[in-house]
């Protein structure tokens, strides 16, 4: 016999988002991004909002650049590029009960963005060598579709806890904390904290984004934010303040503990 109450899938979200320059630094080259898309157009939205899944998927995502003083912001307006070419699409398509790949949809999307900022520092020599990190959502009515590349990070905090990072770091250190041979603090002070095997653009040819997906329930919150927001913010506190915080207040937190770095953060809570 079916269920008579069966569990409705989450259709409402509320977000914020924040970015901050820190303290040391003159230019801030991290950005957010926070989109809403049906099969007809992309949408920008506010720092600040709460919506109904009805009204399309939504888009949010954290970037840092690196090679040049605006490469998070290219990043972010290509990246906005290519998803208003391709997510509606995707949108029509599911729509009409066609199956899509959003994994394959992902792959594709970061692929032209990766391509398009290997353009662009081949032909404007202010943008040689300009690449990005890049950790995108997509969500959809009952989960989370994630693309990552670099070391920004994914937070996932489900309703019953524990929080956990969805995310691989595509850095050295990344790399060692996975095989066990760092801990957290080993790896925030170790010399080679910052060298990044993977990101967008930066000249690289390779590029293997970390896709998955995540069912989302009511009461789930998720995290996506830069390493400015990691270097200033334990786990443990980290868990305590997604918990129940924004975006801005997290922000402001990490700059104030420590603010070496631009700092951003997108916090989505399913409702």
């Amino acid at each position: 016999m079916s269920d008579p109450n069966p569990t409705q899938p989450p259709n409402q979200l509320r977000w914020s988002g924040m970015t901050h320059v820190g303290r040391v630094r003159q230019n801030n080259e991290d950005t957010f991004l926070c989109l809403n898309f049906d099969a007809r157009e992309v949408r920008y939205l506010g720092k600040v909002g709460e919506s109904s899944l009805d009204n399309g998927d939504f888009v949010f995502a954290v970037s840092d650049g690196m090679g040049g003083a605006k490469s998070g912001e290219f990043a972010s307006k290509i990246a906005a590029e290519k998803i208003t070419q391709l997510l509606p699409r995707s949108f029509k398509q599911s729509a009409q009960n066609i199956a899509i790949g959003h994994g394959d949809v992902l792959q594709e999307l970061f692929s032209l963005i990766h391509a398009e900022l290997i353009k662009l520092g081949r032909y404007y020599e202010e943008c040689r060598g300009m690449g990005a990190t890049l950790s995108l959502g997509w969500f959809t009515p009952g989960c989370m579709h994630f693309a990552h590349i670099g070391d920004s990070r994914i937070y996932y905090l489900p309703k019953s806890g524990p929080m956990r990072q969805l995310t691989h770091d595509h850095s050295y250190v990344g790399h060692l904390q996975r095989k066990g041979e760092l801990n957290e603090r080993q790896a925030r002070t170790h010399p080679r904290r910052n060298v990044l095997m993977q990101v967008l653009g930066a000249g690289r040819q390779y590029l293997d984004p970390h896709i998955g997906s995540v069912i989302c329930e009511s009461g789930d919150r998720f995290l996506f934010c830069t390493d400015g927001v990691i270097d200033g913010i334990w786990n443990h506190r980290l868990a305590d303040m997604l918990a129940k915080d924004d975006a801005k207040t997290i922000v402001e937190y990490a700059v104030a503990e420590s603010g070496k770095d631009n700092a951003s953060a997108v916090v989505v809570e399913m409702m």
